[in-house]
């Protein structure tokens, strides 16, 4: 089972990136997914998610109105479009697979893509 990211890059400040994560090894087709970051010296923190039908979404404060998760048709692919980047964005970002028995515990992590955002 793996979760693969890519889209990561270096980007100025304003600039857009659009992140991918694709499964495989099974269906997460049933599960929630979310999008996670961890810049140096801090702590990996919730970025976004979305539901196993991609009707419902959520978003830390900080990104609101410039990140959008969505879904594949599929909904074995997650993509963060990434707008109006700002330096604090620059971060590893992962995306995860929930529980979906127990929210708000993932299971399946992706080994990370690196968005590094000048100013």
């Amino acid at each position: 089972v793996q979760l693969v990211e890519s889209g990561g890059g270096a980007v100025q400040a304003g600039g857009s990136l659009r992140l991918s994560c694709a499964a495989s090894g099974r269906t997460f087709s049933r599960n929630a997914m979310a999008w996670f970051r961890q810049a140096p010296g801090k702590e990996r923190e919730f970025v976004a998610g979305i539901s196993w039908s991609g009707g419902f979404t959520d978003y830390v404060d900080s990104v609101k109105g410039r990140f959008t998760i969505s879904r594949g048709n599929a909904k074995n692919t997650v993509y963060l479009q990434m707008n109006s980047l700002k330096p604090e964005d620059t971060a590893v970002y992962y995306c995860a697979a929930e529980d979906p028995v127990v929210a708000g515990q993932y299971l399946y992590w992706g080994q990370g893509t690196q968005v590094t955002v000048s100013s």
